[in-house]
C-alpha cells in the first residue's frame, strides 16, 4: 500500500502565496510521475500540475506563470508553491503518484494512488 499526506492547506487572501506540501510512504521502490490536482465546488477533480521522474513539468493554462511543482526524491515529498492566488483558485487540492511497490513477496506491482486533499480557500 502507499499512502500520500497533503498538508499546508489554509485561508489566505487574493493575491496571496501558499505551499503545499505532499509526502508519500509506504512499500515505495520508485516514484515516476507525481502531480497535484484540485476539485472546486461543483466541479470535478482537474490535474493541474505534473512532475516527472526527469523533472519534466506541465502545467494547465490557469495555473501556469503562477504555480510551481518540486520534488525531493530523497524524501518521497512532492510540494506546490502557489503564488498570485485567486478567488477561483479555492478548492480542495490533492496530491497523485505513480510508481512502483514491493508486495512482500518479492514481486513487484505498479501503483497509482492519490492522497485524501487539503483545503485551500482564496478570500477576495
Amino acid at each position: 500500500q502507499v499512502q500520500l499526506v497533503e498538508s499546508g492547506g489554509g485561508l489566505v487572501q487574493a493575491g496571496g502565496s501558499l505551499t503545499l506540501s505532499c509526502a508519500a510512504s509506504g512499500s515505495i521502490l520508485s516514484i515516476n510521475t507525481v502531480g497535484w490536482g484540485r476539485r472546486a465546488l461543483g466541479k470535478q477533480r482537474e490535474l493541474i500540475a505534473t512532475i516527472t521522474s526527469g523533472d519534466n513539468t506541465n502545467y494547465v493554462d490557469s495555473v501556469k506563470g503562477r504555480f510551481t511543482i518540486s520534488r525531493d526524491n530523497a524524501k518521497n515529498a512532492v510540494y506546490l508553491q502557489m503564488t498570485s492566488l485567486k478567488p477561483e483558485d479555492t478548492a480542495v487540492y490533492y496530491c497523485h503518484a505513480r510508481g512502483e511497490m514491493g508486495l512482500g513477496n518479492g514481486q513487484v506491482a505498479d501503483f497509482s494512488s492519490w492522497g485524501h486533499g487539503t483545503h485551500v480557500t482564496v478570500s477576495s
